[in-house]
């Protein structure tokens, strides 16, 4: 077993005894690693804290920017994976969760020798809410949800209803705020995910409300109904809200850039403020030949301008020509944040992954939902319904949607008839942000996570 990476000096081994020291585990996969490194980053400038991470050999890379940061206060504890499939051991190399599940739930035995041979023991562990198996280590475990707390509230309800999956109409969940209304295959856990196959998962998931604290990457204008549903679901006020924490993050990868940037907001600067579409559909789904048609329609039918992240997708042939300066195409990764900040950006066709929708709502950019698995739908709802800050354009994976439905809606949503939708937007977008500003409710939150950690 590795041990510690870029161990301290003595003399910082002294001082870091002094500091409470923080076990961090972060799920492998993009969505979920990240924000949780986010927010470790946080902890470091906002606490007088050390931390541990534990990581497997081939995501250590991803830790290079905190170990950077906070190069005395943070350190790697490398474990390798055991049994994985093919030897990934991140979800984009994989794609395939349960598996993944699996082997991390191998790495028991090894993290608890850590825990017992490290002469400073951990006060606390912030694990990521699909390793629920951590709350048996023997330290208090604080859940690390990088999806919503809305998303969590339902997998709190559904979790021991398994019969709401026996009907056919919509389902009401009174118990929740709002009283949302879901079709069954839109909830949480359905019995046809790979996820609800495995019955440890289903278990690690609901063990998530028994852990000593639940932090979102959320904030109150957006969930705070919810995430007081939570805390008085699991009978305390230990739930904290302190997103989005990439507002104060490490910042993204710009070694994986593949494209042009400066082409590309070269572009952008020559185009009407809030006339350009962003689409892009999260790191994992690539759309099928017919998705990609209907979706080519459609934009050549809104004439709207737009950039189109398409990584390997079927372009339809001949499309980039037809839409030369109006449309471009980005081949493989994109700097989303910086493309949302853009004055010429006024919408974003997204599958509302999480980490999408914050980015979004952080940008003050109005969304164009087609939420198509997971905690998507669950996003799109509140996006759509609740907030008022998105338009539904399309729902499912598999779905194609109509080209000149898809169209016309495209069009309308960013020429007049959707300005006060994107008025609404860049509304909540100063609130997001205002949040993670001093004495905004995610910086609160996060002070009284600091607190209770160096309580402990």
């Amino acid at each position: 077993m590795a041990g510690e990476m870029l161990s301290p000096t003595p003399q910082e081994s002294k001082r870091n005894r002094l500091k409470p020291h923080i076990m961090v585990f972060p799920y492998p996969a993009q969505g979920h690693l990240l924000p949780l490194l986010d927010l470790t980053h946080q902890l470091c400038l906002l606490g007088n804290v050390t931390v541990s991470i534990i990581v497997t050999p081939k995501n250590l890379p991803h830790l290079s920017p905190l170990l950077s940061a906070h190069p005395s206060a943070v350190s790697a504890v490398t474990l390798p994976l055991p049994h994985s499939p093919s030897g990934a051991e991140n979800v984009k190399d994989l794609g395939c969760t349960p598996h993944i599940m699996a082997s991390l739930r191998q790495l028991r035995d090894p993290i608890i020798k850590w825990l017992r041979s490290h002469p400073n023991h951990p006060v606390a562990l912030i694990s990521d809410f699909f390793l629920g198996w951590t709350n048996d280590l023997g330290v208090p475990r604080f859940a690390f949800f990088s999806s919503g707390a809305f998303f969590a509230s339902l997998v709190h309800y559904v979790s021991d209803k398994r019969h709401l999956y026996d009907q056919t109409e919509p389902v009401c969940i009174s118990d929740l705020p709002r009283s949302p209304v879901f079709k069954t295959e839109h909830l949480p856990l359905t019995p046809q995910s790979p996820l609800s196959r495995d019955v440890n998962i289903v278990r690690d998931m609901t063990m998530n409300f028994s852990s000593h604290g639940c932090i979102f990457n959320s904030c109150n204008c957006l969930e705070e109904e919810y995430m007081e549903y939570l805390k008085l679901k699991v009978g305390h006020n230990r739930v904290f809200g302190v997103g989005p924490v990439s507002s104060v993050g490490l910042g993204k990868g710009k070694s994986e850039l593949n494209v042009d940037v400066k082409t590309l907001f070269s572009w952008l600067d020559g185009c009407p403020d809030g006339s350009v579409l962003y689409i892009c559909f999260g790191s994992q789904k690539v759309l099928t030949k017919e998705q990609c048609d209907a979706l080519a329609l459609g934009l050549e039918k809104s004439l709207t301008r737009f950039v189109w992240v398409a990584k390997t997708d079927p372009i339809p042939d001949g499309f980039e020509d037809r839409v030369a300066g109006r449309g471009m195409i980005i081949r493989g990764w994109a700097p989303q944040v910086a493309v949302l900040s853009h004055v010429a950006v006024g919408g974003f066709l997204s599958h509302c992954g999480w980490n999408s929708v914050l980015e979004a709502v952080a940008s003050g950019t109005m969304i164009l939902a087609w939420p198509m698995e997971a905690d998507q739908f669950v996003d799109a709802k509140l996006l759509v319904e609740y907030t008022g800050v998105a338009v539904s354009v399309c729902e499912g994976g598999k779905t194609v949607p109509n080209p000149h439905e898809l169209g016309r809606v495209i069009a309308e949503s960013m020429g007049e008839q959707g300005r006060e939708l994107r008025v609404r937007a860049k509304e909540m977008g100063k609130k997001a942000r205002a949040a993670t500003e001093v004495r905004g409710s995610s910086t609160i939150d996060l002070e009284r996570l600091v607190k209770e950690l160096g309580s402990l």
